[in-house]
């Protein structure tokens, strides 16, 4: 049994895969679970940051979280659009604070 077949990927991510009126993800399995590693870490590879962001410029929370969502898009980013607003809720999460309230724009799957 394979790493990827045991990862549990939460419904807000597969979400995006899913075409809106159907109720299954329109991508394979392995494909939804590598995007969601590559999510999951970046994530967490950012919540360090984020907080010292905070800390060291006293930004509040929504600014350091809009500033995180605006360097992982665009045209050259390993994510799409989607991904970076799936990205930057679970840092929201990590770091208890509010979700963002920068509107997710659609999956470019």
């Amino acid at each position: 049994m394979s790493d990827a077949s045991q990862i549990e990927i939460p419904p807000s991510f597969v979400a995006l895969f899913v075409t809106p009126g159907h109720t299954r993800p329109h991508t394979a399995r392995e494909v939804v679970a590598a995007r969601y590693e590559l999510c999951e870490d970046l994530a967490q590879s950012l919540a360090p940051t984020a907080s010292h962001m905070q800390l060291a410029r006293d930004l509040h929370a929504a600014d350091v979280l809009a500033q995180c969502q605006h360097a992982i898009s665009g045209p050259e980013a390993v994510v799409d659009d989607a991904e970076a607003h799936w990205v930057v809720c679970r840092l929201a999460e990590l770091l208890e604070w509010d979700m963002p309230t920068v509107p997710a724009l659609p999956a470019a799957h």
